[in-house]
């Protein structure tokens, strides 16, 4: 572990709800200064929440719909330009744009990672 990461609790990791959900909806955000969608994900029991995600590069709407993705749904809303994004989509930075976390089989919406 590097030295400027700092050790956590396990009571410090169940603080952050991070869950399954399925892609219901996607949209064009021309207003977005980075490429990116507007996303609306079923979290089953969570409800459905909406986020403005910067996967354009390597994501069509036809990838994303039905898909199952990673999400973080107890940061607060942000105000991205004309939109209100409720969840984080989590993934992982690269040179060719953000890679989705994926789950390697399908499980019920809104399950909690652990």
């Amino acid at each position: 572990m590097s030295d400027s990461v700092a050790p956590i609790t396990w009571d410090d990791f169940e603080k952050v709800l991070i869950v399954v959900g399925t892609v219901t909806r996607v949209e064009p955000f021309p207003e977005a200064r980075k490429p990116a969608w507007k996303v609306w994900v079923d979290f089953g029991p969570y409800g459905e929440k909406k986020t403005s995600a910067q996967i354009a590069k390597l994501y069509r709407v036809e990838d994303l719909l039905g898909r199952q993705i990673v999400g973080v749904l107890n940061f607060p809303e942000k105000q991205i330009g004309p939109f209100r994004s409720q969840f984080l989509l989590t993934g992982f930075p690269t040179d060719d744009g953000v890679v989705l976390t994926a789950v390697e089989r399908p499980v019920p919406n809104g399950t909690r990672l652990a």
